[in-house]
């Protein structure tokens, strides 16, 4: 057994401490008058750091696990139960078409920006155009994550790189009650991308790189590439358990392989061409089928101008405009043949390589 590395983890908080980061949440003046209520839940949740109370609420494994009578969460058992039917559902004739677009803008109208991102504006572009085909077309608006209280996305944890076992599909790490991390998006979001026979991200250019809500969906998404489906096999997380199995030999499952894809990037200076790459490169390895060149598309918007009247720049661009519907018509057209049978990944021949 390789060693396992320990020296990072701090101290844990005093109750000092986490008194401060409690009451935090509770500055609003309103809430002064339950200040003696307020005291009483403090003491409940620092017993539940304390105890690592991280899932609260578990049951009985069940004899389709590798063990079952491990208490597993029950958070995570209805996510799974939701995921095995849309997955089966994914796999119906009479299942309509299903194309989910992805809008990775963290700005909107309802926060600080005060604005609606030009990314919104494509996707609703792609989406009256999918909608005049026989298409069910599933909007996921990740600028929710600044403007809705309750919605986040947590980081990845890192389980993968101490071993692919602990990485369990779907990401167990989530909620965890004992640290506060209750609001955790990606349940839903796991849902989505298994009921999707085609994919459609579109994204502005933040810094040479893909938007912060963007980017935490997409780390989040490690666990369907590689995921352990059953937790039991590493009794949680126990970090022996699972770096034995992966030395044993891991398959890797990909489990949203299959679905076709398109890309939209746009920027206003730098750095489309590279995020564009980025996102192909990823949604190739996760086993997501390109639907064609005309499905992958980086576009500078009003390219060194102002950012003040940056939406009259796309109202200009009738040009991208249309790019964003073929991209569209392009995933539509590959959502076709992929519910034919007609569309499969052009390699056939077993990886060399496998992770």
């Amino acid at each position: 057994m390789t060693d396992i590395r320990k020296g990072q983890q701090p101290a844990e908080l005093t109750r000092e401490q986490f008194h401060e980061r409690f009451m935090r949440q509770f500055t609003d003046p309103a809430f002064g008058t339950e200040s003696e209520a307020l005291a009483r839940l403090e003491a409940i949740a620092f017993d539940a750091m304390k105890d690592g109370r991280k899932a609260p609420i578990t049951r009985r494994a069940g004899d389709e696990f590798a063990d079952p009578s491990y208490e597993l969460s029950v958070d995570w058992l209805l996510t799974r139960d939701r995921l095995r039917t849309a997955q089966e559902r994914w796999h119906e004739a009479s299942t309509p078409s299903r194309v989910l677009l992805v809008c990775g803008s963290d700005r909107n109208d309802g926060t600080c920006p005060g604005e609606i991102s030009k990314t919104w504006r494509m996707t609703q572009i792609a989406k009256d155009q999918l909608s005049a085909r026989d298409v069910e077309v599933d909007v996921l608006d990740l600028s929710l994550t600044t403007s809705e209280y309750g919605r986040s996305i947590h980081p990845c944890k890192g389980c993968v790189s101490t071993a692919m076992p602990l990485c369990h599909f779907p990401c167990s790490c989530y909620p965890n009650y004992a640290l506060g991390q209750s609001h955790d998006w990606m349940n839903e979001i796991y849902e989505r991308w298994v009921s999707a026979h085609g994919v459609i991200l579109l994204t502005p250019t933040y810094w040479y790189q893909s938007p912060s809500a963007l980017k935490l969906m997409i780390d989040r998404l490690v666990c369907a590439d590689g995921g352990n489906p059953d937790p039991t096999t590493t009794h949680g997380k126990t970090v022996q358990e699972a770096k034995a199995l992966e030395e044993k030999g891991w398959d890797y499952p990909k489990h949203l392989a299959g679905r076709a894809y398109g890309v939209v990037v746009h920027g206003d200076v730098a750095g489309i061409e590279s995020q564009r790459r980025n996102l192909s490169d990823w949604l190739d390895w996760m086993g997501l089928i390109e639907a064609g060149s005309q499905s992958r598309l980086d576009r500078y918007i009003g390219y060194y101008e102002p950012y003040f009247n940056s939406h009259e720049a796309l109202d200009k661009d009738e040009a991208v405009q249309q790019e964003v519907r073929q991209v569209a018509d392009a995933v539509g057209d590959a959502v076709a043949l992929l519910r034919r049978g007609e569309l499969k990944r052009p390699e056939r021949r077993p990886a060399p390589r496998t992770k």
